[in-house]
């Protein structure tokens, strides 16, 4: 896709791959007889996602929003997740123009290893930043849960996607909603982690949200099917009543991190409290 007006910004998605996730982790206590019916699930049970990353050109610099899985899992782990990098982040940057050397922010929705994968690469025998120019961004209590990650949580956050970054001193934490420039606002959303944030744009007249893992697929936009990744799937339900009703005054245009058809469109409210995603073209 190519880059599209969006008020002072240009934006851009990039696909950073794919890779596929247990259908019953993904859809929580909706049976399968119901997610079914909207997705499809391979003889492993797994259904498959995107790695659909945000890119805004700002006149302040270059933003990346997420980096999806990254280069770095071993072959065990690419056959477990069913990952294909289609080129990867890097190939992605490329077909617009870009190298990792333009990027001058990274800012992390959270810290599980399919949103900040790409935040390092190898050199030599150990991790480093994957963007030699850039700050990298995450919420104060989203760092703090990875770095005090427990037997339930362990497996999502790994530390060679962020430590580096510490080592090297640059990654900076927020606390709660943050304009990082004029019109680039973080909003904390949480429920997948308690420092989940989602990131919205405004143009002119018109607002951008990239969810992250607030409602992953079109199919998660129903507010009850809520994943069993979700640490606090109460505050996921609540959060995300409190984003549709934003959304829906604001008409705002919403794209899907995880959705592996038409990532960008609408809330739509078909009866009180029954929401779906309505795709539209970019």
């Amino acid at each position: 896709m190519s880059f599209v007006k969006w008020g002072r910004f240009e934006v851009a998605l990039l696909d950073a791959g794919r890779f596929a996730l247990d259908g019953g982790a993904m859809f929580g206590v909706v049976p399968k007889v119901l997610w079914g019916k909207m997705v499809d699930s391979d003889a492993d049970n797994r259904v498959p996602l995107a790695l659909n990353c945000l890119l805004v050109r700002a006149p302040e610099g270059n933003i990346l929003v997420d980096t999806g899985c990254g280069g770095k899992m071993t072959e065990k782990q690419r056959n477990i997740y069913h990952l294909e990098e289609n080129g990867g982040l890097s190939a992605a940057l490329k077909r617009h123009g870009l190298s990792g050397d333009d990027i001058d922010l990274v800012v992390n929705t959270h810290l599980h290893f399919d949103h900040c994968g790409g935040n390092t690469v190898i050199e030599g025998d150990r991790p480093a930043p994957a963007f030699p120019r850039a700050r990298y961004l995450v919420q104060e209590t989203e760092l703090r849960e990875a770095e005090e990650a427990n037997e339930r949580n362990r497996a999502s956050y790994l530390p060679e996607n962020w430590r580096p970054l510490l080592e090297a001193n640059r990654l900076d934490t927020v606390n709660g909603p943050v304009e990082v420039v004029a019109g680039f606002h973080l909003e904390p959303t949480p429920g997948h982690t308690l420092g989940h944030q989602s990131v919205r744009l405004t143009g002119e007249g018109e607002e951008l949200f990239f969810a992250g893992d607030l409602f992953p697929t079109a199919a998660h936009v129903s507010p009850a099917w809520i994943p069993a990744y979700d640490v606090f799937p109460l505050a996921t339900l609540e959060t995300r009543k409190k984003i549709y009703q934003r959304a829906l005054a604001g008409h705002w245009r919403v794209v899907l991190e995880h959705e592996p058809g038409v990532p960008v469109g609408r809330i739509v409210e078909e009866k009180p409290n029954r929401f779906t995603f309505q795709a539209e073209p970019w």
